[in-house]
């Protein structure tokens, strides 16, 4: 029997992103889902302009690459069908009559406010349990696009391999062919984490499932409820991973499961150390600081870890977020 899944990709002022995703998300060839798509109070409007594109209404120039064009074109035929929620309305399981009288409808979230990525994605986890009629979660970040098979092959492994939480291989969007993560490793001492780059290494390093595609099963959310809210934005994935490990779940990657990631599209993440948002940098380093304390013992590897990255941090001209993480001004 097949197995339902609520698909929740989060928004920030992202909407070309996010319809895009969907686009490919609607060519997928799983049986049953639903789709719940979350946005952040974006200030641009986002929520207008996706739902004037569930309408028809809104045209969309896609920025794809040749070679991954076809995973979101041609566009699904419009109208779709679809429910608007707030927080309020959703977080309740929303209105069972409105949904009745659509087929499998997107289901649109206006979060109301900017809570992060643990809270805009808990609102869409709480529609579904309050539904209670899933038995996986898939956290999809909106910068992304799939292959027509990503889902079902990605749940077949889940299920095969008994897995509490599952991830795929992530794929670089602007070069499809480069591997970007095949889940993630955490340095115990230290407390960084990094991407998984060789599909040998799953097995011994696999610490966390990235957050760019994240499959939960039912009875991890039962056991350990809903994610971290405390880090606005990075380590929140690796928190969950570590806590349900800790409870005796089991991690995996599907290697046959394939996700196109635009990486840091609305965060200013980069992989490259002097692209990345001032914004993204800090508060990476601040939840370092959070996660290793909270399981991996916030000693001397914690801070000896902290002294080299404000080094190195100095040696690349961003001495202004040294001073700006202990919120000091450059000017007194």
């Amino acid at each position: 029997m097949t197995k339902k899944v609520y698909i929740i990709l989060l928004n920030y002022n992202g909407w070309k992103d996010t319809i895009e995703c969907l686009e490919s998300v609607l060519k997928n060839d799983y049986d049953i889902y639903q789709v719940i798509v979350v946005d952040n109070d974006s200030p641009n409007n986002s929520m207008e302009y996706i739902i004037n594109w569930a309408e028809g209404k809104q045209d969309v120039i896609y920025c794809a690459s040749s070679q991954l064009k076809h995973l979101s074109q041609p566009c699904e035929p419009k109208p779709l069908e679809y429910v608007y929620y707030t927080k309020k309305q959703a977080i309740h399981g929303g209105d069972k009559g409105k949904e009745e009288k659509h087929k499998n409808p997107i289901i649109f979230i206006q979060a109301g406010e900017n809570g992060g990525f643990a809270a805009g994605n808990n609102i869409g986890i709480k529609y579904a349990l309050a539904k209670d009629d899933f038995e996986y979660i898939w956290l999809l970040n909106n910068d992304t696009a799939i292959e027509k098979n990503t889902l079902s092959s990605l749940v077949a492994h889940a299920t095969n391999n008994d897995l509490g939480i599952s991830g795929s291989i992530l794929m670089y969007y602007d070069n499809p062919k480069q591997v970007q993560s095949y889940g993630g490793t955490v340095n115990k001492f230290f407390g960084t984490a990094k991407h998984i780059l060789y599909v040998n290494n799953i097995a011994k390093k696999l610490n966390y499932v990235e957050g760019a595609s994240f499959l939960i099963h039912k009875k991890v959310i039962e056991k350990i409820k809903l994610l971290p809210e405390e880090y606005f934005l990075y380590y929140e994935e690796t928190d969950y991973c570590f806590n349900a490990k800790k409870h005796g779940f089991r991690l995996g990657i599907d290697i046959n499961s394939v996700v196109y990631h635009k990486e840091g599209s609305s965060t200013g993440a980069s992989k490259n150390p002097k692209e990345r948002s001032e914004f993204s940098d800090i508060l990476t380093l601040k939840n370092r600081i959070k996660f290793h304390r909270k399981y991996l013992g916030g000693g001397v590897g914690l801070w000896s870890g902290m002294i080299i990255a404000f080094i190195n941090r100095i040696k690349r001209g961003q001495s202004s977020r040294v001073y700006r993480f202990f919120g000091i001004s450059k000017n007194v």
